[in-house]
């Protein structure tokens, strides 16, 4: 995020709907959503997780020629900040993929049937995929999807069990501003991508929307509870932060 105070004056009218449109940034052609807030006494410009687009906070009432003055002043701001969001996804026969925390080299197969499926080939872990070749990146998305169930619905039932807290379903997503989430009635979600993180990071993520079955909040008692469940919290936390935008910014279609 990039802050900037706002200086000119905002109208009392109700807030304009959202506008889109698409930002150029060196060539690399971006989705803008601009929101106005009547409380906002400052333009905030955030990328969304994966690089995917970009959003921008404005004052109620700014004016247009602001808006792209700003823009026009953070281009070097934006280009340094997207440089690490590949823009090639590598997925293609002799590609590579993240799954377990191990990178994989892609192998389709030629073969129009077969499973998707995880091997080791002269000591090197390779992805095995069949079918269509535009077919590829959804064969392997399914496939991780159908791991991450496997993993977190493992790893959650165990963690819940250790606390006495039931679950009442397990839901894999594929949501872009949290990794998961807990509700009051006890249904828990994922983001499957998570499986393509390192054993004790998806370890981690499923202690921690268990730690929520008994406290609904980010207080201490419960970081205190998701630490007891998963002593490597803080590794799992790091690793995230460093590495989760680059999950999120694969295209699987």
């Amino acid at each position: 995020m990039f802050p900037l105070l706002a200086n000119s004056r905002r109208s009392a009218r109700k807030p304009a709907p959202p506008e889109t449109r698409t930002l150029d940034v060196a060539g690399r052609l971006m989705p803008l959503t601009i929101k106005q807030h009547e409380r906002a006494t400052r333009i905030t410009l955030r990328i969304e997780p994966g690089g995917r687009g970009l959003k921008m906070t404005i004052p109620s009432g700014l004016a247009q020629r602001e808006v792209n003055a700003f823009l026009d002043r953070h281009q070097g701001w934006l280009l340094t900040k997207l440089a690490k969001f590949s823009t090639d996804c590598g997925l293609r026969d002799g590609g590579t993929i993240l799954f377990r925390g191990a990178s994989h080299r892609i192998h389709h197969t030629g073969s129009l049937r077969g499973l998707t499926e995880a091997i080791i080939v002269d000591g090197k872990p390779v992805l095995k995929v069949s079918g269509m070749p535009e077919h590829l990146g959804r064969r392997i998305a399914t496939f991780l999807k159908k791991e991450a169930r496997a993993d977190l619905e493992r790893l959650a039932t165990l963690h819940a069990r250790s606390i006495n807290a039931p679950i009442r379903s397990i839901a894999m997503k594929d949501t872009r501003s949290r990794w998961g989430s807990c509700s009051s009635e006890g249904n828990l979600s994922f983001s499957w991508r998570i499986v393509m993180a390192p054993p004790s990071v998806v370890d981690y993520l499923a202690a921690h929307e268990v730690a929520h079955l008994k406290e609904m909040n980010h207080g201490p008692r419960f970081w205190a509870l998701c630490n007891k469940l998963c002593p490597h919290m803080e590794e799992a936390k790091t690793w995230l932060k460093r590495h989760g935008s680059q999950l999120h910014a694969i295209d699987f279609e």
